[in-house]
């Protein structure tokens, strides 16, 4: 069939907002970046009219806002409640929103049912929730009419390594130990079977979808970087090599690790480190810092100056044993400063050899003893700190912005609509070929 330049789309996301961080920056971000390839209306939740309004879109034209809050706002307020503290039982939350959500979706459908069948959209695309737990009623109502409906990228649900299941109990996640629960969830089977693409943001997500869709799966993180906002150049302060750690203070996140880790090179002045962030371990880290000049605890920054002290730094060093996606691996990247992760989850599906280090996952022991020794060796040798950032930012500004984003998406618009076409591969970040990691040293 006949593929239009710029196929008609309907971008479904709930959460969506140009002045809030994580999913909704994520759903606002790519809605945007999909402009540019797309002729995109944009379907969120009232609660980011304002917000949209702020950044020149026009209602009506550009986006429409659902007034789903009847009964949104009690479950969000119940889903707070669950939440236990701060930032604290996402996978609780995430339970609250499975009831509200297909309400935003019925309301969606009222409103562009007759559009949807008089063929004024080519595509439909869910893009927000992330969750793969989140069903996604349309779909079944897409198929019926002959709309091909994408949704994606889906991530979440990476399982606790068992040798932190103390930290999955300092987050408050009850409910993840019986979380596979949600793959006999009414509506999920009808959502994949009925979806005509598939996008997994991560392999274990793209490993969760049954057998008999795996042909429709495309894997695609939901990560990107905004030049715009994200666009400084690293010059790192003169000195020992200086890391940095951004990130939520909490255990999963191993900023004590780090510490510990790093403690006998800082006491040596062999290395600065700048943790940037707050959360209920702070005062732990306060204390366990102590005596250290080397180390400095900046607690809360503003998203939009973290890149500021990140980019005195040659080194992220983000422990994290639990990372859906990533996106400060990313931002680092794109600083120019190379990442030292461990090889678990959503980072290491987004730094290969030549951009970057990872450890092997383990115990905290094993952790702790791995990165002091990599630490060493950066400290002993930290001229392929900057050959790496280098590879890490042009691998970046290659496949991780939102327009490179946009482009992918394109392409996955254009198989759904020729069914003669070819499922698109993405072979970026860590899924690149071994001969197509060469273009990062020398991609602008």
């Amino acid at each position: 069939m006949s593929v239009p330049a710029r196929p008609r789309v309907l971008v479904i996301a709930e959460a969506a907002n140009p002045e809030w961080v994580s999913v909704p920056l994520i759903g606002w971000s790519l809605a945007q970046a999909l402009r540019d390839v797309a002729d995109v209306h944009l379907v969120t939740q009232i609660r980011n009219r304002d917000a949209i309004l702020r950044a020149g879109l026009v209602e009506g034209r550009d986006f429409t806002a659902i007034d789903s809050e009847a009964l949104a706002r009690p479950l969000w307020a119940l889903g707070d409640k669950l939440k236990m503290g701060e930032g604290k039982g996402w996978t609780a939350l995430q339970a609250v929103s499975a009831i509200s959500y297909p309400y935003f979706e019925r309301l969606i459908w009222k409103q562009f049912g007759a559009a949807l069948r008089a063929s004024d959209y080519d595509v439909v695309h869910r893009v927000t929730p992330l969750s793969p737990t989140q069903v996604s009623p349309l779909a079944k109502k897409c198929a019926k009419i002959g709309v091909p409906f994408v949704v994606g990228p889906l991530n979440g649900g990476v399982p606790w390594p068992k040798q932190f299941d103390a930290a999955r109990r300092a987050e408050k996640e009850w409910l993840s130990y019986v979380r596979g629960v949600y793959k006999a969830m009414p509506g999920r089977g009808a959502m994949l079977r009925d979806a005509s693409a598939i996008l997994a943001g991560s392999e274990h997500t793209a490993s969760e979808i049954p057998e008999q869709e795996q042909h429709k799966v495309v894997w695609l993180p939901e990560n990107a970087i905004d030049p715009a906002r994200f666009g400084k150049v690293a010059e790192p302060l003169d000195g020992p090599l200086r890391a940095c750690f951004v990130g939520r203070l909490v255990p999963y996140k191993g900023p004590d690790m780090l510490i510990e880790a790093a403690a006998p090179l800082v006491a040596a002045g062999k290395l600065t480190l700048d943790i940037i962030g707050d959360g209920p371990m702070m005062e732990g880290l306060q204390a366990q810092s102590e005596g250290l000049d080397g180390i400095t605890l900046h607690g809360w920054v503003a998203h939009d100056q973290v890149q500021d002290v990140m980019a005195q730094s040659q080194l992220l060093a983000f422990p994290s044993v639990r990372e859906f996606g990533g996106g400060v691996v990313l931002e680092a990247m794109a600083l120019g400063i190379a990442p030292l992760i461990i090889d678990y989850a959503g980072p290491t599906e987004l730094v290969t050899n030549a951009t970057g280090y990872k450890i092997p996952l383990g115990d905290r022991a094993a952790i702790i003893a791995a990165l002091r020794a990599k630490l060493e060796d950066l400290c002993a040798n930290p001229a392929p700190v900057a050959l790496k950032g280098a590879a890490a930012r042009r691998a970046v500004l290659n496949d991780f912005t939102w327009s490179a984003k946009a482009a992918q998406v394109a392409r996955v618009y254009e198989w759904v609509l020729d069914g003669s076409a070819q499922k698109p591969a993405m072979h970026i970040g860590a899924h690149a070929q071994p001969d197509e990691e060469t273009p990062y040293a020398s991609a602008v």
